[in-house]
């Protein structure tokens, strides 16, 4: 009978790499040991253990949580893994080291995660040709790339460090692995690849991953005393959704309650939470009439059951940009632009197929149903930032979505998710299913007396509603300043009577407001930012936390700048002495963003 591994909890005095060195070290050792009495002991003649650093990038949790993984079965094959923040590594550290798995992220324009950029930057300049580069030709290593194909710059960011380390004379033991949104058999695969190969005296350097020696779990997420996870989402009733903008908006954003009771899931502010969406009935009404079909054919789900093909294409497989297998299924009309970018509502080719739906319109003859089946994306739910505090909403999460919608190339598109949760889930009636995506790089600080600085205008202001609902609840005395704007005050002032009620009882200590559409000059949050600068600075030197939450690709962009700027003018410092300002306020934690 095999005895229980010891393991770490997340409570103990411990940092999180710390905690995930000694879980993989137990791993390791009670896997081999021997029993005696009951007690399990290291065997006398045991190999001993190999070193290896398991380096992340990670925006939203999602690679820290599989390099702990990683940790963990690496401990149980003979390694003493160790599990670093990239933003805790520089090229000195990176000279000391033999055997290294790098997993990050990619998000906005093909942007490293913001703990991987100082790293990221060293890396280039050291491969640069004004620069001499470091060599690392005892270091052994391979990259696992997470991304969304949604996105132009698919999984960049790990392009670039699997780069990096290639021309910096490292040798590559397994090839880098791409993963998408469902990255659970390749990361399976990859794991087991890579762990046999650095496992081997020589490191051979096999041709794909495919061929794993061993199995690995596929249990990736935290999973409750219920057992709800991202692999089996609560049905949760979704108690409120109402429109939160005013008539005259030209957005439509949306406050969403979900009742958990019973789920055993529990979130803290900063978290997101996952949502499973359905497509909408119009748009498989059109795909299955390009299909010439009626939907009630049976085709294969992706967990190997046989559904209907109207529920298949509303429940479970993803209408939007076609795969690359679907493209060159549909050659040779639409073979060849499988890189086409994100969707906008004001440019686009029309001959494009941004969708599923413009590919069939565009192939020249109807496709096997087999065949488009199989080539299909499995549909993925959508994350979203928490709005709420459990403290203040206690068996309730509440959600901020805009609901988005636009034309392109002469047909209107919908947001999958958003509009589903603005016009198809029923309040009071429909149950939807979710889980909890924790992001421990965004919390509200520990100490409640140290002050937050939060930017997040429109739907950003999601995860700062609950960080203000959070210090209130736990009556936290640290001093709280929100940058918060849109496009109108009249029409798009969301949350604005909680807010006004927060500056009146003291929680929300200053609120600054900018309305791009008021007056004849844009104004935007980072415009009020540098407005006041030296209060701003004042702030920071006092040891307030920065945070940001919003669009990654325009406004999280102007804000750093902004912040930048802030420093330099009330710093009274340089553009490098402010650089290297902003840098140790993200070494320190206290400059955190969650966008997209």
């Amino acid at each position: 009978m095999s005895q229980p591994v010891p393991f770490i909890p997340d409570s103990a005095p411990f940092s999180a790499e710390q905690r995930a060195w000694l879980n993989g070290f137990f791993a390791g050792m009670f896997s081999r040991a021997p029993v005696v009495g009951g007690v399990p002991s290291p065997r006398e003649a045991s190999p001993p253990l190999t070193p290896l650093t398991i380096l992340f990038g990670s925006q939203t949790g999602t690679a820290e949580g599989l390099a702990k993984r990683v940790a963990k079965e690496a401990g149980k094959r003979n390694f003493a893994p160790t599990v670093l923040d990239m933003a805790q590594c520089g090229l000195a550290q990176l000279g000391g080291e033999k055997n290294l798995l790098v997993i990050t992220s990619t998000y906005g324009d093909g942007e490293p995660p913001d703990n991987a950029k100082a790293l990221h930057a060293a890396l280039a300049a050291a491969v640069g040709d004004a620069a001499p580069s470091p060599r690392l030709p005892a270091l052994r290593f391979s990259v696992l790339a997470l991304g969304d194909t949604n996105y132009t710059q698919f999984c960049k960011a790990g392009a670039d460090f699997d780069l990096f380390f290639e021309k910096l004379g490292a040798t590559r033991i397994t090839p880098r692995a791409d993963c998408d949104l469902d990255y659970e058999e390749k990361f399976s695969a990859w794991l087991n690849a890579a762990l046999t190969a650095l496992s081997s005296a020589e490191a051979p350097t096999p041709t794909s991953t495919s061929a794993a020696a061993q199995s690995v779990s596929h249990k990736s997420e935290t999973v409750n005393e219920s057992g709800f996870s991202r692999s089996r989402p609560f049905p949760a009733l979704l108690v409120t959704s109402r429109n939160l903008s005013a008539a005259g908006s030209a957005k439509q954003i949306n406050h969403i309650e979900f009742d958990l009771t019973g789920s055993g899931l529990a979130y803290e502010a900063g978290d997101a939470l996952g949502v499973v969406p359905h497509n909408c009935p119009a748009l498989v009404a059109d795909v299955l009439a390009a299909l010439g079909c009626d939907g009630e054919e049976a085709v294969p789900a992706p967990d190997g059951s046989t559904v209907p093909l109207r529920r298949a294409l509303t429940e479970f497989y993803d209408l939007g940009k076609p795969s690359n297998d679907l493209l060159a299924l549909l050659a040779p009309v639409v073979a060849g632009v499988a890189d086409a970018g994100r969707p906008s509502s004001t440019s686009a080719a029309p001959s494009t197929p941004h969708h599923v739906i413009d590919a069939l319109l565009a192939a020249p003859a109807k496709p096997a149903l087999a065949d488009f089946i199989r080539a299909l994306r499995k549909l993925q739910p959508r994350l979203y930032s928490i709005s709420s505090s459990p403290k203040a909403h206690p068996g309730q999460v509440h959600l901020t979505v805009g609901a988005v919608r636009y034309d392109l190339a002469g047909r209107a598109r919908k947001g999958v998710c958003s509009t589903f949760l603005a016009d198809r889930a029923v309040a009071g009636q429909a149950r939807v299913g979710v889980f909890v995506h924790s992001n421990k790089a965004f919390r509200p600080p520990a100490n409640g007396d140290t002050p937050m600085i939060m930017v997040g205008p429109g739907t950003g202001i999601a995860p700062f509603r609950a960080f203000l609902e959070e210090r209130r609840a736990t009556g936290a005395k640290g001093r709280n300043w929100l940058f918060f704007g849109d496009q109108r005050a009249a029409a798009d002032f969301i949350y604005r009577d909680e807010l006004l009620a927060m500056q009146a009882d003291g929680t929300l200590t200053r609120l600054d407001l900018a309305w791009s559409r008021d007056q004849q000059e844009k104004i935007y949050v980072q415009n009020r930012m540098t407005e006041h600068a030296t209060e701003l600075f004042a702030w920071l030197e006092a040891g307030a936390h920065f945070y940001v939450c919003g669009d990654a690709s325009r406004m999280a962009k102007d804000v750093d700048a902004a912040l930048h700027a802030v420093i330099e003018r009330a710093g009274k410092k340089s553009a490098d002495e402010a650089a290297a300002y902003v840098q140790a306020l993200k070494a320190a934690k206290r400059y955190a963003r969650d966008v997209y």
